[in-house]
């Protein structure tokens, strides 16, 4: 069954919290770009976290965008955080990592989430935000074909009407057959600059990228065609990681095979294996793959802030 289209609304949805900064950028017609939470209460150490959080909303707004990161506190979904709220979600002990399937449970019960791509995609749709950046998309898992363990951002690409910016599919995952999946969802996945597809620590991942955009300026009017000739669904654009900061691939490659084994050996499975595995690659890596992710949200944002600009231009 193909799902519901989600498109963007004209005005925010009431169950939404918008902060004042959003709140006038989207009455006002400005560029704001959505950032998702996960990364913060899930991705990386306090106080690393929240340092993150601020420098990246810092180079949206360098580029010309308003930042507005996404989470459910106390039940309430947020569009747009503040200091205080940013350090609830980098240092609170209880913050439930949620994606789509968990947002009626996380605000029936007022409790605090930290979104992932598939839940901060729809919270923006739903605000009235088109540009979402990221650090990396969820997708097929390795041996998904006997534990079917599919990220469910994957089917959010291919009904809600949002252009996700990240540094490609994350590596620990089946790249190939994610990219499969993507292409009968209907996703056009774009490589910005560069003929291969990456892979999150890396620029390159052995799998050419279906299609290539040199500008921002493409990439807006990519945009206004697919949602103008009603073809619902994301857009995936995977920007490699900058050169002098990207983990080469066969380096990478055998510290995931090492923190897959360890997965396997402890029986963690579902939503709690992206954290674990990300979380040893870190430890093995000797702290290297906390950088490089850093630098490739830092990249990534610089990209979102310009095209949420350029966008603004032909909508």
């Amino acid at each position: 069954m193909t799902p519901t289209a989600t498109t963007t609304p004209t005005t925010p949805h009431p169950m939404l919290a918008l902060s004042d900064e959003v709140a006038a950028a989207l009455r006002d017609g400005a560029p704001v770009v959505a950032l998702e939470s996960t990364i913060i209460s899930h991705g990386m150490p306090y106080p690393r976290n929240v340092e993150m959080a601020v420098e990246v909303e810092g180079i949206v707004r360098g580029g010309g965008a308003v930042p507005a990161t996404i989470a459910v506190l106390d039940g309430v979904p947020r569009i747009g955080l503040s200091r205080d709220e940013l350090e609830v979600l980098a240092s609170h002990g209880d913050v439930a990592k949620v994606s789509l399937r968990d947002l009626p449970y996380i605000i029936a019960t007022g409790a605090h989430g930290a979104t992932t791509v598939a839940a901060t995609m729809r919270l923006a749709a739903l605000a009235g935000i088109r540009v979402f950046v990221t650090g990396g998309l969820g997708g097929v898992h390795r041996g998904a074909e006997t534990t079917f363990d599919i990220s469910a951002d994957l089917t959010e690409l291919g009904q809600t009407d949002v252009a996700v910016v990240s540094a490609g599919v994350k590596s620990i995952l089946d790249i190939g057959l994610t990219l499969e999946s993507l292409e009968t969802l209907g996703v056009p996945v774009v490589g910005f600059g560069t003929d291969e597809f990456p892979s999150f620590y890396s620029r390159t991942s052995g799998q050419r990228a279906p299609m290539r955009v040199d500008s921002v300026e493409q990439l807006a009017a990519m945009m206004r065609a697919k949602w103008d000739l009603g073809l619902a669904g994301g857009i995936s654009i995977a920007n490699p990681v900058p050169v002098d900061d990207e983990i080469p691939a066969d380096e990478i490659g055998a510290l995931i095979e090492q923190a897959l084994g360890e997965c396997g050996q402890r029986g963690i499975h579902g939503k709690d294996i992206t954290p674990f595995l990300l979380g040893r690659i870190v430890e093995l890596s000797g702290g290297r793959s906390l950088e490089t992710n850093i630098a490739l949200v830092r990249s990534n944002a610089r990209l979102g802030a310009a095209l949420a600009v350029a966008w603004g231009h032909v909508s």
